[in-house]
């Protein structure tokens, strides 16, 4: 009996595949890494068929990586390795919401906007949003964040217990539904972001937030990058609880005119959002104009009705798919530095020159509310000179991050892409961290590959 026949014999042949179609799905993610397909994907449907799955493929060694949406930009969800890849979309339900609490407990499978759609009736939301419309399994491994973090906080500030299944089979709770505890070792800390490599989730318990009684969106415009930047940074200084504050470049705005219909000033422009009360937000409203214009805003424009506010953020998050569509035929490369708000605008101001410097296509998105920010960066992939040129933007805009007391990735994962910098940044901590997978997964078989720089493998 082969090795699709015995995992087939475990959890039902409906939950098994080796269709070419669906191995080709499962080959690759929303980045450019190098597509592989597993040997096999499963879809379990219950938390013991995944305990059946991983204790199979622990005595037999062979890798199993979770797949969610497949939105991930740094290859997560790449079985470089083959083996099996285990599809969550059947695991979506909403285990339990406790409303009084302000927690649901969901399976892996769910996405934020299907959550959000449901906890609509209670009056409550899930304020994590990546701007794809991920899994919240996989958001929690690559401990996603988005737009609205300078707020709420990402992914490990909203998880409160994660039910983990680890290599060897065993089924772990990482923490409770208390929203405070001083009990053991941080375990929710360690498993969300560590993108299947130290164990798959069945159900996540979450914390929910009242949806606002009033939200207001607004747009401001600069003459220069710098500019845009030194006014966030000054508005995040003033102490206003701002719910987003997005950059978005004159490439960009250029592209999304172009790829949305919209009609933005083509200025380098701050993105804000305000949640709150109708007085509470007028008042601070007030104070950012204020702010803003000393800091050589151009112009100030608001967007109370829900369709344009829709449509704002819809140009926000399809600032990716807006350069690649104004430049068929080339792949990208996007980075996803986070740095302390003080050194934020010397770190954009770099970016922005070294695009150019470079002659390089792309743009520069950002939270920069939390000093996270994006260089898009576009290159024709048959072009060895310009993948050159692409991959050198991305080491210095990394080394002019570690500089300043920042890191390579601020919510997209370390996943295939960002492994060659975590000793840089990581230092000895990195080899506590080599450790913890050896004493969690000796075999390697969860998502080998990931995270870990290359030539780990051979340590565990």
């Amino acid at each position: 009996m082969n090795n699709f026949e015995e995992i087939c014999s475990l959890i039902g042949k409906d939950k098994a595949t080796m269709n070419e179609t669906v191995l080709l799905n499962h080959s690759k993610d929303e980045s450019d890494h190098e597509a592989v397909e597993p040997d096999i994907v499963v879809f379990p449907e219950s938390k013991e068929d995944v305990v059946k799955i991983v204790q199979y493929a622990n005595k037999n060694q062979i890798p199993v990586v979770p797949f969610g949406a497949g939105s991930g930009l740094e290859g997560q969800a790449i079985p470089v390795h083959k083996g099996i890849s285990v599809n969550f979309e059947r695991m979506n339900r909403i285990v339990e919401v406790r409303a009084d609490d302000l927690v649901v407990i969901v399976q892996p499978g769910i996405t934020h906007m299907q959550l959000n759609e449901q906890l609509k009736k209670h009056g409550l939301f899930f304020p994590v949003d990546p701007g794809a419309d991920a899994t919240i399994g996989g958001m929690a491994s690559t401990n996603a964040s988005g737009t609205l973090t300078v707020r709420y906080g990402g992914m490990r500030n909203q998880i409160l217990n994660l039910e983990t299944v680890l290599a060897d089979g065993r089924i772990i709770q990482t923490g409770s539904l208390a929203k405070k505890s001083s009990s053991g070792y941080h375990l929710n800390g360690l498993f969300v972001g560590s993108e299947g490599t130290l164990g798959l989730f069945t159900e996540i318990s979450l914390k929910l937030h009242g949806i606002p009684e009033n939200i207001v969106a607004a747009r401001c415009f600069f003459k220069t990058v710098r500019d845009s930047v030194d006014a966030a940074a000054a508005i995040l200084t003033a102490g206003i609880p701002i719910a987003r504050i997005e950059l978005v470049d004159s490439r960009s705005i250029k592209a999304v005119n172009d790829y949305e219909g919209t009609d933005y000033p083509e200025e380098p422009t701050l993105f804000l959002e305000f949640h709150g009360n109708e007085s509470g937000n007028k008042e601070d409203i007030d104070l950012i104009k204020a702010i803003a214009e000393e800091a050589g805003c151009l112009e100030f424009l608001f967007e109370t009705d829900s369709l344009k506010r829709a449509t704002l953020w819809k140009a926000r998050h399809g600032m990716n798919y807006a350069l690649r569509h104004g430049s068929p035929g080339l792949a990208s490369l996007t980075t996803d530095v986070c740095v302390p708000i003080s050194t934020l605008p010397d770190n954009v101001e770099f970016a922005d020159s070294q695009l150019d410097a470079l002659g390089l296509k792309g743009g520069i998105v950002g939270h920069v509310g939390d000093g996270n920010f994006h260089v898009m960066i576009l290159f024709d992939p048959a072009s060895h000179e310009q993948i050159a040129k692409a991959k050198e933007l991305e080491h210095q805009i990394v080394e002019f991050a570690l500089k300043s007391g920042g890191t390579c990735t601020g919510e997209h994962g370390v996943g295939i892409g960002k492994r060659q910098f975590q000793r840089q940044e990581h230092g000895d901590a990195l080899d506590v961290m080599i450790d913890i997978k050896k004493l969690l997964d000796p075999n390697n078989i969860l998502n080998p590959g990931k995270v870990l720089p290359a030539g780990i493998e051979q340590k565990i």
